[in-house]
C-alpha cells in the first residue's frame, strides 16, 4: 500500500526533471540540462559543493556533478532557482492538472506536513522540509509529493548503503529487472560503458546478476529487500491517514498522475 500511495502521485512531481518550462528558465540563467537538473534540485540545500551533491543525489558520476557544482552557483542563486522551479512547475502542470485539486492537496499535505515530524538522517528532504508552502493549489500538490518523494528518497539511500550497494551498483540492479532500458540510466547518469559492464561483471561475480544480465533469485531477494525496507522506511509519513484515506489518496492521485504521463510530460512513460 504504501509503494501505491507514492507511486500514485509521483508524476505529479517528477514531470519537473523533463519539463521544457524548466529547461528553459535554467538555460535562461546559463545553465545546461544536467546543471539545471543538478542546481535546481539542490538548491533547497543552499549553495553547496560538489560532494554533498554526490552525496545525496547518491547514483550519479561523480564528475558530471563536480563539472557543474559549484560553479551553477557563479550564474545563478540557490533563490532564483528555487523560484524558476516554482515557475516551471506551476506552467506545465497547468497543462495536465484540474482546477479542483482541494481533497487530495489536503490528503498529501497531511502526510507531508507528518513527515516533517521525522527529519533525522534526511538531508535532502530536511532542506526541502524548510521551505514554506506556496499559494498556488497547484504548487501546494507538487510541493507535498515533492516532501514526500524527497522523505523516501532519502530512506531508499538508508536502504541502499544499509545492503552495501552503491550507485551504479543500484542502478545496473534497476535494469536487472527487466523493466528499463540500461542505455537511458546509464547515459543520464554520465556512467561509461566500461564502468557500467565493469559493475554488471561484478555483480555477476557476486551471483546477483545472470549471464542473461537479469537478477538472479539472489539478486531479487536482496533488491526486493532494499524495496521493502524503503517502503517501512517511508510509511510513518502516512500513518496520519486512516486506512480509508489512504485509499482514497490513491483514487484521487492515480487519475492526476496519469494526466501527466497522457500530457507526454514525462518520456517513455505512457
Amino acid at each position: 500500500m504504501i509503494r501505491n500511495l507514492f507511486r500514485s502521485l509521483e508524476a505529479v512531481h517528477g514531470m519537473i526533471y523533463f519539463a521544457p518550462e524548466a529547461e528553459s528558465r535554467y538555460a535562461s540563467v546559463g545553465l545546461d540540462r544536467p546543471g539545471g537538473y543538478f542546481a535546481s534540485r539542490a538548491a533547497a540545500l543552499g549553495p553547496v559543493g560538489a560532494e554533498v551533491v554526490i552525496a545525496t543525489f547518491y547514483n550519479f558520476n561523480p564528475e558530471i556533478v563536480r563539472a557543474r557544482i559549484p560553479q551553477a552557483w557563479e550564474k545563478v542563486t540557490p533563490e532564483r532557482l528555487l523560484e524558476l522551479r516554482w515557475e516551471a512547475a506551476d506552467e506545465a502542470l497547468a497543462k495536465a492538472l484540474p482546477d479542483d485539486l482541494k481533497e487530495i492537496t489536503e490528503l498529501a499535505k497531511r502526510a507531508a506536513e507528518r513527515s516533517k515530524e521525522m527529519l533525522s538522517g534526511r538531508t535532502l528532504f530536511a532542506a526541502y522540509a524548510r521551505l514554506p508552502w506556496p499559494d498556488e493549489p497547484r504548487l501546494q500538490l507538487f510541493h507535498a509529493q515533492t516532501l514526500l518523494r524527497e522523505f523516501r528518497g532519502d530512506g531508499h539511500l538508508a536502504a541502499l548503503l544499509r545492503h552495501n550497494i552503491t550507485g551504479i551498483e543500484a542502478l545496473v540492479l534497476h535494469v536487472a529487472t527487466g523493466d528499463y532500458p540500461a542505455d537511458v540510466l546509464r547515459k543520464t547518469r554520465a556512467w561509461s560503458e566500461e564502468q557500467w559492464a565493469a559493475t554488471v561483471d561484478d555483480l555477476q561475480k557476486r551471483g546477483l546478476v545472470g549471464e542473461d544480465q537479469l537478477l538472479t533469485d539472489k539478486g531479487r531477494e536482496l533488491r526486493d529487500g532494499i524495496e521493502d525496507d524503503t517502503d517501512r522506511m517511508a510509511a510513518p509519513a502516512y500513518d496520519v491517514l486512516s486506512d480509508q484515506e489512504k485509499q482514497r489518496f490513491v483514487e484521487l492521485a492515480a487519475p492526476l498522475s496519469k494526466a501527466v504521463v497522457d500530457a507526454g510530460m514525462i518520456p517513455g512513460r505512457r
